[in-house]
């Protein structure tokens, strides 16, 4: 089932078409329902859940008076409005994050440049409990074992029948530097590698210090992309907070730094001997 996020975003995106089909400007109709032209930006986007009275006085402005189609946008409206699963995590998950485990639970494609550590998606249990307790050292035990918990549970998405296809670029301090000791390391990196190897929709590239300067120097990011849904999203964070664009001009060019990065990186095969050497020794 697609998560909320997805919904309202598909939401958004119907109400957007309705709108264009009449020749509507937002600003024209955000002022004829007595709205801020920043509330229908949000709703269209989908960063906001939608109330079924507000759905209701857009459809009715754009004239759709058929039963079934008004039936059709109310259930879309009320089923954008649950909860998804990760909420169960509370305050394990920043308000910043919501959205990007909403998006990833229902990305056909993702791709990810990540110069500092190895991809959520891709950590071991013990890898990501070495990397949570060195960026939250305040939290409790039980706090930081409710993040692992967490990020265990969003890499089922691999494991469903239609999992989305995953290429991580990941630069070579990532594979060099010692996180935890030296057996979480050589478990982290062997799981990178029998990933890549047995996981078709898995695809793993190490980025060499020797390409030099690059394309994202010190910049990791992921744009994730949808099966029907228009467009895709780039993402980037920063210790409290994050970035998300949907603006097709730089969500290019965040596509175009991938393929930049791809040519600098070692081939995915001679990636995955790569990784299986440094993890020997790992000693």
């Amino acid at each position: 089932m697609d998560s909320p996020t997805v919904l309202r975003r598909r939401l958004g995106a119907e109400l957007g078409k309705l709108r264009m089909s009449r020749g509507a400007s937002a600003k024209d109709v955000a002022a004829a329902l007595d709205w801020s032209a920043s509330k229908l930006s949000r709703i269209e986007s989908g960063s906001v859940p939608l109330q079924d009275r507000d759905a209701a006085k857009l459809l009715a402005h754009y004239g759709v008076n058929d039963p079934a189609e008004v039936k059709q946008f109310i259930n879309l409206t009320r089923q954008s409005r649950q909860q998804g699963w990760w909420h169960a995590y509370g305050d394990a998950l920043p308000d910043w994050f919501r959205a990007y485990i909403g998006l990833e639970a229902d990305a056909t494609k993702i791709v990810t440049f990540q110069c500092e550590l190895v991809p959520g998606l891709l950590q071991t249990e013990s890898y990501a409990r070495q990397v949570i307790r060195a960026m939250n050292p305040t939290e409790s035990a039980d706090d930081i074992e409710r993040r692992v918990a967490l990020r265990m549970e969003r890499q089922q998405i691999l494991d469903r029948q239609d999992p989305p296809q995953l290429w991580a670029i990941i630069g070579e301090a990532v594979i060099r530097r010692h996180v935890g000791d030296a057996s979480t390391m050589r478990a982290q990196l062997g799981h990178l590698a029998d990933m890549a190897e047995t996981r078709p929709n898995i695809t793993i590239q190490v980025l060499p210090f020797s390409a030099g300067a690059h394309a994202a120097m010190g910049a990791s990011f992921s744009v994730l992309s949808f099966s029907d849904l228009p467009g895709s999203v780039a993402y980037s964070e920063v210790t409290t907070s994050s970035i998300y664009t949907e603006r097709p001009s730089e969500v290019a060019r965040h596509q175009e730094t991938f393929l930049r990065l791809m040519a600098s990186s070692v081939q995915p095969e001679k990636s995955v001997s790569w990784l299986r050497e440094v993890a020997e020794e790992c000693q």
